[in-house]
């Protein structure tokens, strides 16, 4: 790239690339870097690097130049969930190796991290690609959710990340604020429907979400394209673009992931997959969500799917409302495409609308003959096919260790304490750590067990 192109110093960045990243060349005879042109986010380059006959090859993704919105392109929280994740868990992630939160470097904060060679997939359609090879690959974008959504928070150092609690209705809240925040009063012009579909989904956030019982690490932005997949093998190597994680409802993240079906963000006026056709080899949306769910052990989402998919377009929307303002500020990193956002924007909350007053968006149960193509086992399944032996299914196996981790971290270690009240004479009161379990135990979905 043209020095005189980059909007950020060479010479500093290299120096400082020098000086905290382990194995980066100290005096390269060759340092080139060039903008990644895919993405509406934060600027993404690839740095490479020569020396001798070696080239290193490096990723740097930073803020945009210019005013933003509040808590918007937050690289510092990508450093920090791509780092937990690749030290503690398998999840597939890139590794990271400096995060820079000194703007006198090159204008703004930023880290880097390593260059994964893979395959990207633009197009969720997956033109080119065998029908075969189609469904290998969604099913391995479902397996890479689940394993994502299977961290354990509180033991790799991200227990404080976000609250886990109503997630959806302070989402709902953040992007509408968004929304206001990128529209009216100089800027684009207000579409009304929006903020009827803002009301629309304040009065049908789904109960779960208040609990925190579907809560995890939330990848906030899951879909095929902003996953690195092995260069030959059909399984993911790195999930990219973190910069909408945080802790919440796993579940929204099923549904973002599964908007290609009812419409194409890609273009202004797009349907989606179920209404063009499925490309043949890719799996339905309930037999995509059927694979996640085998996979994570969730149970099946039918009765609260609308509220997910009206959730993940209101979103779609504020954000390509948001593209469209910096575009017309002149600080939207996506391009020329960026000129057509907002009519993306209205389009898909017509399209919410349209998608709420259907009857049905996903069947009530999930696709048993696709379950036994896979070669999973219905998740209620609890009984072998022999013999009549219990058998318990993959979800309350999940269940199971949940509670037993439970026990094992907070009720084993107070149980002297318990004992030692029920010697006393005050065994007939409540012992003051009794509620405090019982709220902990709500919080993480494991009270009235019983109850569906």
């Amino acid at each position: 790239m043209d020095r005189k192109a980059l909007d950020f110093d060479l010479k500093a960045l290299l120096s400082y690339a020098s000086a905290n990243v382990t194995g980066f060349p100290p005096s390269p005879s060759n340092f080139t870097i060039s903008k990644f042109g895919h993405g509406q986010s934060n600027p993404t380059y690839k740095l490479e690097v020569g020396s001798g006959a070696s080239l290193k090859r490096y990723v740097l993704r930073k803020k945009p130049a210019g005013k933003l919105l509040p808590s918007a392109h937050a690289v510092e929280r990508e450093f920090q969930v791509l780092q937990a994740l690749g030290t503690h868990t398998l999840v597939p992630v890139p590794k990271v190796f400096c995060l820079c939160t000194d703007p006198s470097v090159i204008g703004t904060p930023f880290y880097i991290m390593e260059f994964l060679e893979g395959r990207i997939f633009l197009d969720p359609k997956l033109p080119g690609v065998a029908p075969e090879k189609r469904r290998a690959l969604y099913q391995a974008t479902a397996k890479a959710l689940a394993s994502l959504h299977s961290a354990d928070v509180d033991t790799i150092g991200l227990g404080k990340y976000g609250h886990r609690d109503n997630y959806c209705k302070r989402q709902v809240e953040r992007w509408a604020k968004q929304y206001i925040a990128s529209t009216g009063e100089g800027k684009p012009k207000r579409n009304p429907k929006m903020f009827e579909l803002i009301d629309w989904l304040q009065q049908h956030i789904p109960l779960e979400d208040s609990s925190g019982a579907a809560a995890g690490l939330v990848h906030g932005d899951f879909r095929i394209d902003n996953l690195v997949f092995h260069p030959i093998e059909d399984r993911v190597i790195g999930i990219l673009d973190w910069e909408l994680s945080t802790l919440g409802n796993q579940m929204c993240d099923v549904a973002y992931s599964s908007l290609p079906y009812n419409v194409d963000l890609g273009v202004e006026h797009g349907e989606g997959l179920e209404q063009t056709g499925v490309p043949e080899g890719i799996p339905s949306q309930a037999q995509y969500v059927a694979e996640y769910c085998s996979s994570s052990g969730k149970p099946w989402p039918s009765s609260e799917w609308k509220f997910y998919i009206a959730f993940s377009l209101f979103r779609g929307a504020s954000i390509y409302a948001g593209i469209y303002s910096r575009w017309i500020m002149g600080n939207a990193s996506g391009g020329e495409s960026a000129q057509h956002a907002g009519e993306r924007a209205n389009f898909i909350i017509d399209f919410a609308w349209e998608f709420i007053r259907r009857e049905s968006v996903l069947p009530k149960h999930p696709p048993s003959d696709y379950l036994k193509r896979s070669g999973h086992e219905s998740e209620d399944q609890v009984f072998s096919k022999g013999g009549g032996k219990f058998v318990p299914g993959k979800r309350v196996l999940e269940l199971r260790n949940r509670l037993l981790k439970f026990l094992e971290d907070h009720i084993y270690p107070i149980e002297k304490e318990f004992y030692k009240l029920a010697e006393s004479t005050s065994r007939w009161t409540v012992h003051p750590e009794e509620e405090r379990l019982k709220e902990l135990a709500k919080k993480e979905g494991l009270w009235n067990l019983w109850i569906p």
